[in-house]
């Protein structure tokens, strides 16, 4: 069950929306969107455009979603230490450049209300604290968060949003994050693979786990962010739940935990949109030449603090 503690910083005069299963009216374009780019690949084979600088023009999407009153929901999990080192920093960064000019209800999974609470958060928008459960092994906490959000979706988010997106909180904004990225399904590029070949993957090969992927998939994406309608999140992350369940029955777990359940999903379910890796960009790569702009970034990684006693 969980347990909800609203922050109301804005956007109070907004009514929940009426809970529909129909999906909202995703805004069409073209594959290679307003613009393209001949330095890197725009669009993938089954026509869902990849998003990168310089291929879009940011007034036409807002122009179009504002037609549409979108509503937009973040969902991130700040447990244990990760409250206190990434989660101010990380909502400072997304009120000035995630969905700008546009309604966004923060969704913050926490261990402990009370913590969140005190916590001296400025901004305009509106933040509902959601309380879950601690757990010793953050590879437990990295995977139960889709039954969380599955959950979440049902009983909270599905009646006040119209996109949701899922991100880890120990990330940063750095620049526009905005309606470019909304559509039905949407997955990231992962930067450590979108360059590489296939067999550089690490997709999850063991045939006794529901994430084996054995010669296939199509790229490689990151869990570290994903979204679309609140019905398609929802549909993802119930169905990746229910392949850790099914992990667990068989006493097995998948490679890269969460993420190698959302690849073997994203194979099956072709996502209709695909963000390039400026969407959550690693420093410690270096320059790109093809990279030209960091929208999302990690914060310095504290793990001897962040991965106490999660």
């Amino acid at each position: 069950i969980l347990k909800t503690f609203l922050f109301n910083r804005g956007y109070s005069h907004l009514a929940p929306s009426p809970s529909s299963e129909s999906a909202p009216t995703t805004f069409k374009v073209a594959c290679c969107c307003c613009r393209s780019r001949k330095d890197v690949q725009t669009c993938t084979h089954w026509k869902a455009p990849i998003i990168w600088e310089g291929t879009f023009n940011p007034e036409y999407y807002n122009k179009e979603y504002r037609k549409q009153n979108v509503i937009i929901g973040l969902t991130v999990f700040a447990v244990g230490n990760y409250l206190d080192l990434y989660l101010k920093n990380f909502l400072a960064t997304a009120d000035e450049f995630f969905m700008p000019g546009f309604p966004v209800i923060y969704y913050v999974f926490v261990d402990d209300l009370a913590k969140l609470q005190a916590l001296e958060l400025s901004g305009h928008r509106e933040v509902t604290g959601l309380q879950v459960e601690r757990h010793e092994r953050w590879q437990d906490v990295s995977m139960l968060r889709m039954e969380t959000i599955s959950r979440a979706i049902e009983t909270h988010i599905r009646h006040q949003v119209t996109y949701v997106f899922c991100f880890d909180v120990d990330q940063q904004f750095k620049g526009r994050f905005g309606t470019e990225a909304l559509g039905e399904l949407v997955g990231l590029l992962h930067a450590w693979y979108y360059r590489r070949p296939q067999y550089f993957y690490t997709y999850d090969h063991n045939p006794r786990s529901a994430a084996n992927l054995d010669n296939s998939g199509d790229f490689y994406y990151h869990a570290a962010v994903f979204g679309g309608t609140w019905q398609q999140v929802r549909n993802l992350t119930e169905s990746c739940y229910q392949a850790i369940l099914q992990d667990k029955r068989n006493k097995v777990e998948a490679r890269w935990h969460d993420e190698s359940h959302l690849n073997k999903y994203f194979w099956l379910h072709k996502p209709t949109r695909v963000l390039s890796p400026e969407y959550c960009w690693d420093e410690s790569i270096g320059w790109r030449r093809d990279i030209h702009v960091h929208r999302v970034t990690w914060a310095k990684k504290q793990y001897r603090l962040s991965r106490v006693n999660v």
